[in-house]
């Protein structure tokens, strides 16, 4: 029977070093950018650029969940929509080898994919989703979402507004509560309002960074973000100052929402029934931040189906989050997760 059921884009992370010359020709030159399937498929032919050496793992935040919370030793079902490549029984075998089941809908496009490039010491993401972008409400029935405890959502998914409202829709008639990580700051920005609707309709946790959680905030309260920069001290308290007395008003007097701010190597908080809910952590030097987020929401649900308080949800997700920082996105070791899969058990 499943516990978890994921719900979003499959992807396939490739990490490579590359030059600026490089990144420029093929345009990966932000923090984090789309490229079309061309130039994902011209990039991969890249003479200079060795990518059978190249580290690759599944991703997509939704598929990262599935895949941690197995390792973690819940039940955890991902659904998602690949090509029929290399890329796509790549992406299958490591979401299964994890403990997982993939529930997989075929696309004659290619499967998505990622590409982590360090470039000049500085880590960029050029993301092609491809055929995961075919997913739609026909892949998804009621025999699908029935019996579990929780579905989990990818925001990158939020541009897709019937499929969410018919996953929603069908999550809530059943009495499934759906957690929906924010994903990205430009999501937030184009998506805070329908957020909000969704957490007043539907019982709902949303999980967001801290950047993802100032965009949210100035954006529900309609005022300019100056573009300031902002130290993580200073996130952690605009955050504790100014953000969570609102979060507080929206989840006042109610079981859900429950909102759930990460803020990284100063832990998280947890916003639920108009109380707030503190954990810390503490930092280290990370490998890459890739599916950390995701893991804290794996290792937050898992704890939470398993009946735990949502400070020893926050707890977990701390502890589950660190352990990735120390490998390239979610390859790592099931061994590493069996102490907390123990928590778990108990």
């Amino acid at each position: 029977m499943k516990e978890i059921l994921c719900i979003g884009n499959p992807i396939v992370d490739v990490f490579v070093d590359i030059d600026s010359n490089l990144a420029k020709k093929y345009g990966i030159v932000d923090p984090v950018q789309h490229i079309s399937g061309e130039q994902a498929e011209s990039f991969l032919r890249e003479p200079s650029v060795n990518f059978t050496r190249a580290v690759k793992s599944s991703g997509g935040g939704a598929a990262n969940v599935s895949k941690i919370a197995a390792l973690l030793g819940m039940n955890a079902v991902f659904c998602g929509c690949t090509g029929q490549d290399e890329l796509a029984e790549f992406f299958k075998k490591e979401i299964t080898d994890a403990g997982a089941t993939a529930t997989l809908a075929e696309s004659s496009e290619k499967t998505g994919i990622c590409f982590a490039c360090t470039v000049d010491g500085q880590l960029r993401f050029a993301a092609s989703p491809r055929a995961a972008l075919e997913l739609n409400e026909s892949h998804i029935g009621q025999e699908l979402i029935t019996g579990a405890e929780v579905v989990v959502l990818d925001g990158y998914i939020l541009d897709r507004r019937p499929l969410v409202q018919h996953i929603l829709k069908l999550a809530s008639r059943m009495g499934i509560p759906v957690a929906l990580d924010a994903a990205s700051v430009f999501q937030v920005l184009s998506k805070a309002e329908e957020i909000l609707t969704y957490s007043r309709s539907y019982p709902l946790f949303v999980f967001m960074n801290a950047d993802e959680t100032i965009a949210f905030y100035n954006t529900i309260r309609k005022t300019r973000d100056e573009q300031k920069t902002l130290t993580d001290k200073e996130k952690e308290e605009l955050v504790m100052r100014d953000i969570c007395p609102m979060l507080k008003i929206i989840t006042d007097g109610e079981l859900f929402p429950i909102m759930v701010v990460k803020l990284g190597g100063h832990g998280a908080v947890v916003i639920a029934g108009g109380n707030v809910y503190r954990e810390e952590t503490f930092t280290i030097t990370p490998r890459n931040t890739i599916g950390a987020g995701d893991a804290f929401c794996a290792a937050f649900i898992s704890a939470w189906i398993r009946d735990n308080s949502l400070s020893e949800c926050a707890e977990l997700g701390n502890k589950v989050a660190r352990e990735i920082l120390e490998v390239p996105g979610t390859r790592i070791k099931s061994g590493k997760l069996k102490s907390f899969a123990k928590i778990l058990q108990k």
